[in-house]
This record gives structure tokens, sequence and C-alpha cells, in this order.
């Protein structure tokens, strides 16, 4: 789990993901060649800082989103949310700008969100939660699992993976932006029916720790049942376990594939968190592996 470690340890706040991006890409160039298909690798100023790998022929996308929530400072040591991260007195936050790094508290006064840090930070300086890895032999619990896993499965999903697009979108956390202008690349270049979005979502009273990954029937958008059969039925068929999500809120980059003017089905498939956005969020190893397993049995199969 070396690499999830180092994915761990990038920043990318929403819209200032150039950092991960790179870290993506360098990730990318040692590793393809040992991969059973070499893609080909879209990135660059065209992309902004999304990154597109293309394995063979495809009939499946894999969306993962590369950005995270935080905050960004204001005036008088005011902050401004990015995306909808937890709120809580004297939380650890770092960050730099042009005159150094910066490690500083939160703190919340009157709903009004401020820091501590001894001298101004420049306006529209990203902070992010200061980062703590913890193992066990049950859970990995760290600031951004939301959505470093969802990359790290993507990595994996890479190593044996013949036909499909795998993708690293950009601005997920806070509106999203970026998938408009990929899915038009993808369908102008090498069309595409359905996609899978690896994602993390959250513990609940129906879908709990150690019992598998997440393969979700609907959160605030309603994917095409007829697509969601067929993913449920080849997760059934690969005996990986999973379980299936009900939910009334929460989106995805699953929203935009929806909003957009083709036919794309869509599913998403993601291990469950507990401590959503939050410097804690927890994570069972074994929902981790199921979550990496069923991607690549689904990107083979569909």
């Amino acid at each position: 789990m070396k690499i999830l470690h180092h994915l761990l340890k990038q920043s990318s706040v929403s819209g200032n993901e150039s950092q991960i991006a790179q870290f993506l890409l360098d990730t990318i160039e040692q590793r393809k060649n040992d991969w059973k298909v070499c893609p080909q690798i879209y990135s660059g100023e065209d992309f902004h800082d999304c990154i597109l790998l293309k394995f063979g022929n495809p009939r499946t996308a894999l969306f993962a989103h590369m950005d995270t929530i935080g905050f960004m400072t204001r005036y008088e040591n005011q902050l401004i949310p990015v995306g909808g991260p937890e709120t809580e007195d004297g939380m650890l936050l770092i960050g730099e700008d042009e005159l150094g790094p910066i490690e500083c508290r939160l703190k919340v006064e009157d709903d009004s969100l401020f820091h501590d840090f001894q001298r101004p930070i420049q306006p529209g300086t990203y902070l992010s939660f200061a980062q703590n890895i913890r193992v066990d032999g049950e859970y990995i619990q760290a600031a951004y699992l939301d959505n470093r896993l969802g990359l790290y499965t993507a990595l994996q999903v890479c190593e044996n993976l013949e036909h499909g697009w795998v993708i690293f979108s950009t601005y997920e956390e806070h509106g999203g932006g970026s998938m408009p202008f990929l899915l038009k690349f993808i369908q102008e270049n090498h069309p595409i029916r359905q996609a899978l979005i690896a994602d993390i979502t959250w513990v609940t009273e129906g879908v709990v720790p150690h019992e598998g990954v997440a393969i979700s029937i609907r959160d605030r958008y309603i994917p095409r049942r007829k697509f969601i059969d067929r993913v449920i039925a080849l997760a059934t068929e690969s005996k990986i376990p999973f379980q299936l999500e009900v939910e009334a809120s929460g989106g995805s980059d699953g929203r935009e594939i929806q909003f957009s003017p083709y036919p794309i089905d869509w599913c998403f498939v993601g291990a469950a968190e507990d401590n959503v956005h939050s410097p804690d969020e927890k994570v069972s190893l074994a929902d981790l592996d199921s979550m990496i397993d069923i991607h690549q049995y689904l990107m083979k199969h569909l």
C-alpha cells in the first residue's frame, strides 16, 4: 500500500489539483510498461488537470475524482469551505502561500470559520486537513480517503486492464465541471455506453463495515435500473462481497454523466466510510479489497 500512502500525502483541494495530477502522471509513466496493456495517455492544458487513459478498444469507462474538500482563506483570518468539510473547533490545517508553509487551527465562532495562524495568510490560499494515516488489521483511517481510495482502485485496475477508459477527473467535491468536456472527448474519440464511478460512500444502518463494497442503486440521482441489474448480476457471479446501497441524497461524477447529452449508463461502486469529510475518515480494509476486486471484474466483463 506504499502508493496509497503517497497518494494520501498529496494536496488537491477542489480547483487546485495540479500537484496530485502530476503525481499520478509520474506514477503512470513509471508503471505503464509493466501493465498488461500500455495505454494511450491524454493530459495537459487541453484537459486542465484531468488525465484520461485509453486501453485497447474500450466498452466501459471508470471515473475517479482526484480532488478533495478543504478551505480557502478570505480576509481578516476568515475561511470559506471548499466542498462540504466537517468543521470542528481546533482542527489542524496545513497549506502554503508565497511567504511559506502554514500550520494552523480551525476556529469556529458563531457559525463563521477562522484560522489562528500568527500572520495574515494571502487571500485565496488553500488549506487542507493535516494528514495522519493509521492502519491496523481491520481499518485504514486518514484524511481524504474520499477519494484517494478511488484513485488507488483505478491504478490497480490499470494493471491488468485490456479494454477500457480510466479517467481521473477534477472539481467533483465543489459542484463538478470537468465531466462535460471529458465525456465529449471520449465520445468523439472512442465512444462508450457504460461507466463505473470509483468513489467513497458512507456507512449507514444498511451499509456496514467488513461486508463488502457498496453498489449504489440510487443516491440523489437514479441511474437506469436495467444497467444496475446487470452490474449486480455480474457482482453476484464474481462471488466478491458487496452490499446494496439506497440513499436519498449524495452524488458523484455519475450526476454529470446522467445530465450529459450522451446515452451512457452509470453505476457508483465504492467502499463505505465513517467520519465522512473529516480528518478521521475510516474504511474497512476488507471493503477496500472488494472495491478493487469488483472494479477489476466489472471492467473485464461489462
